[in-house]
């Protein structure tokens, strides 16, 4: 072999890497590194003492094994020893050791913690830079307790050097992500917002991402770096090309930062200070004249800096909705990219624009680009810029436009991409309802639209056409014969036949007087389809013709035959065999009085929540369209086309529901049969709010809360405690209804969650006739909480007319696991008297879980990684409500996991997976829930990374069944 040179070179390093390279087969590769392992234990373990050159090359070695999926189990003292020398190659090598083959639990730790501190206390900026690097790649709980209290004093130290208070920055930013309760606030988090006028723009670019991320989850700390970084993005966006030498990027002067600046602006509100809300606002004007300059270079780079700088203003004057020149212009310029030849652009144009559509400054502007964007969906090939046209066309569309848009998506149905198709007709659904003046144009609508994608027609849909048409005496007749003539197609989609089926058996009578059909035609019609259809289906008809011999009694008998034709008391479907025995047992003993009450037609159904809307917000998540259109324009629009604000909906009862939450009333008609696709909605329907009745005489009637129970509190604790808590865990699995009500006030919720991020309604209804005074709701959390919580809420009129609601929002931010729930404490005046209360908010951990698919092979390969007894929590208890296999999936994927099918090898137990969304971690979950139907017992075992998450996961999930 060849003699080595003592130099940085490692010579014997690359002669063993060409071995590597060399080897022709695994086996000899494994061979190679064997002989290379044995040859470094003894250099290790020799009793001559090795240089520094010498370590620094066996650890290197070492290292690149390990690189090369190879366990590697010595040679770490080695590494740490190198940290002490004084040579920046060889420190250098024992930091990348540390950074990728040392784990926190390493009995090292204290060691490297020493070396560390001691290049830190160095002020050698080369070796405090290895040293916060090392921090930062490693960027376990261990650093941030070791020198989190550290890092900050050396970031706003005046004679640190410009690199390293980068390096601290950055550094501070990382340790923060993993662990922000050991990052301490404190004196520091003033200085460092000076950072943003130092002069040296790497410095203000570490800077502004740190402060970006602590202002996030700590406002009012950081509110002086709004006017700081308004001054610096000014700065910046004035400047010339040249004045920026060294961060100037292909003609754009330091994009990254303006980029960090403007998202840091995305913070905080508009600023109050006149002088930088102009300043501001020149900036932002600035950056869109630039816009329209011609381009200084012909490279894509130089594009894509310009873009990346113009796209996150957009989102800044979104952000603000304060200034409708800058809105316009904006909207203006994101109308010129729906025409470029880049399919980047136009995609983010189309996005962006549809953020903009629900502004009510540039609401109009948007809308004169329809026909572009209706261009768009027809021409374009890529299918997610045609699904951003969709959102966009889904966005801008109101009264004066819906009928030429739902036209135009209904055209493109026919040929739409198969992954989009559910998604378009739920929005055709909704914007047909939500615009219809005319309900013939909305029964004309839906029934196209199950033509055309019948399959993609969920149940949600049809079951919502069936209401309103119920509930609109006006329409019954039209839609009775436009269903008898759609029926008439030889091929009919199964949704039309149950359409058709429930509006004929309800108000076929209406038609009947004409000869073309007469009740017997309607009848052979729907029986002619009855043979097609799926078990459901055949269901609903056979309700349909027991309704028929209420309303035609002279076809009484054919009914009665095929009743009790064989095919149908001899089914061997049960459902099937008891309602055709039954109802033919109806037809026959009953007097025509019985018949006409039992089969009465079906009364309107109460106004709520369109479920379509519900289902297309699930579909999409929050934070999309459909949320920025209900939530941020903060209009909406009754089915006969007056506008009422959102904030407040009067209602003429006092006992009414004034929230649209309760449940459906009990009717005598039986209602379209439900399958598995709707067992959520029956599953998790809001029983009878539970009531906590006012004490007579009393001067208070709610006691004061108690804050550490974290229930409501009145003169009647036993009851008004247990539904309180009751109601509580029944939101465990779901988002929206009723949390509190008593004979004055009604609190619904309706919240949606997506990753770590959460956004909550909350509706307080005045049940009175008297005005609530100094009306305040606030959200409380305790120390804990609040470092795992970050919760905003806005505030709310302190004065609720009778019988009048008010809304209040609340952003919610899940930094860290948790245990406890928010306490909503109420305080008003109603008729001179105090009030007070509170309740739990519903907000658990499991709402930030994202469920997750996976084969029966990963599952359990999965499962036997979390086999520390500390990972897994198992509990066995008495089943408090019936066993039903649909339900208990229902309510496994109401609590967020994904249900696993075909993986447990016992088909009667379900199993689950998902990853619980932190802003600073993820912690995946796998549940397995065991029934035992005999002693109506469950087991549930779950198994987390974290005890505290599987504890709390099993105590929510256990209360369910």
């Amino acid at each position: 072999m060849p003699a080595v040179s003592k130099g940085d070179g490692m010579r014997g390093l690359a002669v063993f890497i060409s071995d590597i390279r060399n080897c022709k087969s695994k086996e000899a590769e494994i061979k190679r590194i064997n002989k290379e392992l044995a040859n470094i234990r003894s250099k290790f373990k020799g009793d001559k003492a090795l240089d520094g050159y010498s370590k620094k090359k066996y650890v290197c070695k070492l290292l690149f094994i390990f690189l090369l999926g190879h366990d590697i189990d010595f040679g770490h003292m080695e590494a740490v020893n190198l940290l002490s020398s004084n040579r920046y190659t060889e420190k250098q090598i024992g930091y990348l050791f540390i950074s990728v083959l040392v784990n926190s639990n390493s009995e090292l730790i204290r060691l490297i913690n020493n070396a560390i501190k001691n290049d830190l206390a160095s002020r050698n900026p080369t070796f405090m830079g290895l040293a916060l690097h090392c921090i930062a790649n490693v960027g376990s709980r261990e650093m941030a307790e070791a020198f989190a209290g550290e890092i900050p004093k050396i970031l706003v130290a005046g004679d640190t050097m410009d690199s390293v208070k980068q390096s601290a920055a950055l550094c501070l930013l990382r340790l923060y992500r993993t662990s922000p309760d050991l990052v301490p606030m404190g004196d520091w988090t003033s200085r460092v917002v000076h950072l943003l006028n130092d002069q040296h723009l790497g410095v203000v670019t570490a800077a502004t991402s740190l402060i970006t991320t602590l202002a996030q989850k700590n406002p009012e700390e950081f509110k002086t770096s709004v006017s700081l970084a308004v001054s610096r993005l000014s700065r910046i966006v004035t400047s010339a090309s040249t004045d920026l030498q060294d961060y100037t990027y292909y003609f754009v002067p330091a994009p990254w930062l303006s980029v960090k600046l403007l998202r840091l602006l995305q913070c905080y509100p508009p600023p109050e200070d006149p002088a930088v809300r102009g300043r501001l606002t020149e900036c932002l004007e600035t950056i869109l004249n630039k816009a329209q300059e011609p381009p200084k270079s012909k490279k894509v780079q130089h594009s894509n800096a310009k873009n990346a700088v113009l796209f996150e203003a957009i989102s800044l004057i979104i952000h603000h909705d304060s200034e409708p020149n800058l809105l316009v212009r904006a909207c203006n310029q994101l109308g010129q990219f729906l025409q470029h030849r880049e399919t980047n652009l136009r995609y983010l144009a189309l996005e962006s624009m549809c953020t903009l559509a629900s502004s009510e400054f540039s609401h109009e502007a948007v809308k004169t680009h329809i026909e572009t964007v209706i261009n768009a969906l027809k021409t374009e090939r890529d299918v997610s810029v045609r699904q951003r046209a969709v959102d966009l066309l889904y966005a801008m569309c109101d009264r004066s436009n819906a009928q030429q848009i739902v036209a135009e998506m209904l055209n493109y149905l026919e040929t739409a991409d198969y992954s989009i198709r559910e998604e378009i007709v739920l929005k055709v659904a909704i914007l047909a309802e939500k615009y219809a003046v005319d309900y013939t144009w909305y029964v004309d609508t839906i029934l196209n639209l199950i033509r055309i994608a019948g399959d993609y027609v969920s149940e949600e849909v049809w079951y919502r056409v069936i209401q309103i048409v119920i509930n609109r005496d006006d329409v019954q007749g039209y839609a009775a014969k436009t269903v008898f003539e759609a029926l008439q197609a030889p091929a009919c989609h199964e949704n039309l036949v149950k359409v058709g089926g429930y509006i004929l058996g309800e108000f076929g009578n209406l038609i009947a007087g004409d000869p073309r059909s007469s009740p017997l035609i309607q009848f052979n019609l729907l029986h002619s389809k009855f043979h097609l259809c799926s078990v459901p289906t055949r269901a609903l008809l056979l309700s349909t013709y027991i309704k028929f011999v209420n309303l035609f009694p002279e076809i009484k008998t054919t009914i009665q035959d095929v009743l009790r034709s064989d095919s149908q008391l001899k089914n061997a479907d049960v459902e099937l065999q008891q309602r055709a025995v039954e109802y033919l047992r109806l037809s026959t003993i009953a007097s025509t009085d019985i018949l006409a009450t039992v089969l009465e037609e079906m009364p309107p159904f109460p106004e709520r929540e369109s479920s379509i809307l519900a289902k297309l917000k699930k579909k999409k998540g929050p934070g999309t369209v459909t949320d920025l259109e209900e939530i941020k324009k903060e209009r909406s629009f009754d089915m006969n086309g007056t506008a009422e604000p959102a904030s407040v909906v009067t209602t003429p009862s006092p006992s009414a529901d004034l929230l649209g939450l309760g449940a459906a009333p009990v009717t005598n008609s039986a209602p379209p049969p439900s399958s598995s696709g709707s067992l959520l909605v029956d599953v998790f329907s809001d029983p009878a709010s539970a009531v906590a009745p006012l004490a007579p005489g009393s001067d208070d009637n709610f006691a004061s809360p108690d804050l550490a129970s974290s229930e409501v509190v009145s003169e009647e604790p036993a009851d008004t405690v247990h539904d309180a808590d009751e109601l509580f865990h029944k939101f465990v699995c779901k988002n929206n209804g009723v949390l509190f009500e008593n004979q004055l006030l009604q609190i619904g919720l309706k919240s949606e969650f997506r990753q770590n991020l959460g956004r909550m309604f909350i509706f307080y209804g005045n049940k009175t006739s008297t005005q609530f005074l100094n009306f305040t709701p606030t959200v409380i959390c305790s120390d804990d909480l609040q470092s795992s919580l970050n919760l905003q809420t806005k505030p709310v009129d302190p004065t609720v007319d009778g019988g009048a609601q008010v809304q209040q929002v609340v952003n919610i931010e899940c930094v860290s696991d948790f245990m406890e729930a928010p306490i909503l404490n109420i305080q008003f005046r109603y008729g001179g008297t105090f009030q007070n209360l509170s309740v739990k908010l519903p907000i658990t951990l499991n709402k930030f879980f994202q469920p997750t698919e996976m084969s029966s092979q990963d599952f359990f390969q999965r499962w036997k990684q979390l086999s520390n007894p500390k990972q897994e929590v198992q509990n066995i208890f008495k089943a408090k409500h019936p066993m039903d296999a649909e339900i208990t999936k229902a309510k496994i994927i109401g609590f967020g996991s994904a249900l696993l099918e075909e993986v447990d090898p016992n088909p009667a137990n379900f199993v689950g997976a998902g990853i619980i969304h932190t802003k600073t971690t993820q912690i995946g979950c796998l549940l397995r829930l065991e029934p035992n139907l005999q002693a109506q017992m469950y087991r549930l075992t779950l198994r987390t990374s974290k005890e505290a998450v599987s504890q709390r996961l099993c105590e929510l999930l256990s209360e369910q069944f």
